[in-house]
């Protein structure tokens, strides 16, 4: 019998996206077909796959980790709606994989809500017809009064799917307790009427000091807490850039590994960074962190340079000669890789500004570290795609081929001898690397080519890898499997 249960919360980054993932790959490792849902997301990280009517399509990264939890393939179904924003409050917006323009919240809920619920409606059917059960993933709370007549991703998918709920809330930040008592207050009737319980996520300590807490709850509220999870990040993909390290001089994640043995890979904050997960590789492997730095901030004790993708090339590019970054990259004597919106920047200059910036300029000087320039166009080119590596500069010696995804808008032309080593429109000039392929560094020969230079050129010795690193799937797994009891979602299902 097709079940959905949607993992709704309290609020945004409260656990929801590791809930979810975590009952995809229990529910898959115990029989069940099982595959993930999101009617409407918001993020400016997304992946290529396979869209329904042919060809390739966007959507949200957490979805496309989902699936690989639930060991599907994942399609646009999974997330048929999605909006990328571009700053001055416009997305993007994509609907069944495909960019069908910009547009203003307001436009959005005017002119374009009641296609977009179509479409989430019509992908959770096909997905029913194929899956025993679908984990759909809510945004925010889904109690805001608000968007309640307009709240596609909680309120409109707990009805068209006739879904149970399981209602997330992060006690990390206080007041998990009142949150849930207020998100059940204030959702429409039939919603919380729909929660079969609650998961409290990121607590440290011993749960069993939040026993009177629970029982106020359940008798308040009649709803069960159905587990405490604790504080243990298994390592998934970040939805979006709202969850990289505060703002700092020096923001890390990755590996400390011991002195001597540590190399720092300096990632500039764009204002509109987009796709921050082709970073999540290299902070994963042992001895390398990845520092977030203001634009305004020195390069000093950074070893390595990626410039990641942004959903605005020309005003992220504004931004950066405006701090004084771009002087500071020419000067940089490290490998510099440039990906995606990110390689355009480090061109000679970029034309046909007007149609990716906001001003009316039609030429724009990049940085200079790589002799190509970009033409900009409205068309989009979205495809996952294979590639043939040729091993020069930051991916020195590396051989074999890749696989990853691009998308992006206009295309870049070399104006004079260049390599291109990641396929026909990358580009290499001495430590420079510019490409359009996300994912790069998940592929394992790029990603030790790469930091095998990075660790030479600071005369430091590469740590070895771990063996034993856990499976961040298997992790989130373990997460819900030993903390939440699934008996009242009516998933229980033998081991």
């Amino acid at each position: 019998m097709m079940a959905t249960l949607l993992v709704a919360g309290t609020a945004s980054h409260v656990g929801k996206s590791t809930v979810a993932t975590g009952l995809c790959r229990l529910l898959a490792d115990r029989g069940v077909a099982v595959a993930p849902f999101k009617a409407q997301n918001m993020s400016n990280n997304a992946r290529a796959v396979p869209a329904r009517d042919g060809g390739d399509g966007e959507i949200g990264v957490s979805q496309w980790v989902q699936a690989r939890a639930a060991r599907v393939a994942p399609t646009t179904d999974c997330n048929p709606v999605l909006l990328k924003p571009r700053g001055d409050s416009e997305s993007q917006l994509v609907v069944d994989g495909e960019a069908v323009g910009h547009v203003g919240a307001g436009d959005y809920y005017a002119d374009h809500w009641e296609r977009a619920r179509e479409a989430a409606a019509a992908a959770h059917a096909r997905l029913a017809a194929e899956y025993d059960v679908i984990i759909a993933e809510g945004a925010g709370s889904m109690a805001e009064p608000n968007l309640r007549e307009r709240d596609l991703a909680n309120v409109e998918t707990a009805r068209f799917a006739d879904a149970d709920i399981v209602l997330v809330a992060d006690i990390e930040r206080g007041g998990a307790f009142a949150s849930v008592l207020g998100t059940l207050e204030l959702a429409p009737d039939d919603l919380a009427e729909r929660v079969a319980g609650v998961v409290v996520t990121k607590f440290r300590g011993d749960a069993a000091l939040l026993d009177p807490a629970i029982e106020e709850l359940e008798a308040r509220t009649g709803v069960p807490v159905l587990g405490v999870v604790p504080h243990d990040d298994p390592g998934l993909p970040e939805e979006d850039s709202v969850a990289l390290p505060p703002v700092g001089e020096r923001s890390v994640v990755g590996d400390d590994a011991p002195p001597g043995r540590t190399v720092t890979v300096g990632v500039p904050r764009l204002p509109r960074v987009s796709n921050v997960a082709d970073l999540d590789p290299l902070a994963a492997e042992p001895g390398v962190r990845v520092a977030y730095l203001p634009l305004d901030a020195p390069l000093d004790g950074v070893d390595a340079i990626v410039l990641p993708g942004t959903k605005n090339t020309v005003d992220d590019l504004l931004a950066v000669r405006e701090a004084g970054l771009d002087d500071r990259l020419r000067a940089f004597d490290g490998p510099v890789v440039g990906l995606c919106g990110g390689y355009q920047m480090l061109g000679e200059r970029l034309r046909g500004a007007s149609e990716e910036g906001t001003g009316d300029a039609e030429t724009v000087e990049g940085v200079g570290l790589l002799p190509v320039e970009t033409h900009f166009s409205p068309q989009k080119r979205v495809e996952r795609v294979t590639r043939t590596l040729d091993g020069v500069g930051p991916l020195a010696g590396a051989s074999g081929t890749v696989s990853g995804y691009e998308i992006h808008a206009g295309d870049t032309r070399p104006l004079g001898e260049v390599a291109r080593p990641v396929g026909p429109e990358s580009a290499a000039r001495e430590s420079v690397l510019g490409a359009y392929l996300h994912g790069l560094f998940e592929n394992a020969t790029a990603r030790d080519a790469f930091l095998d230079g990075v660790f030479a050129t600071a005369g430091r010795e590469r740590p070895t890898a771990n063996p034993d690193r856990a499976d961040p799937y298997d992790a989130a797994a373990r997460l819900v499997a030993e903390h939440v009891d699934l008996g009242p979602l009516g998933l229980e299902v033998d081991a």
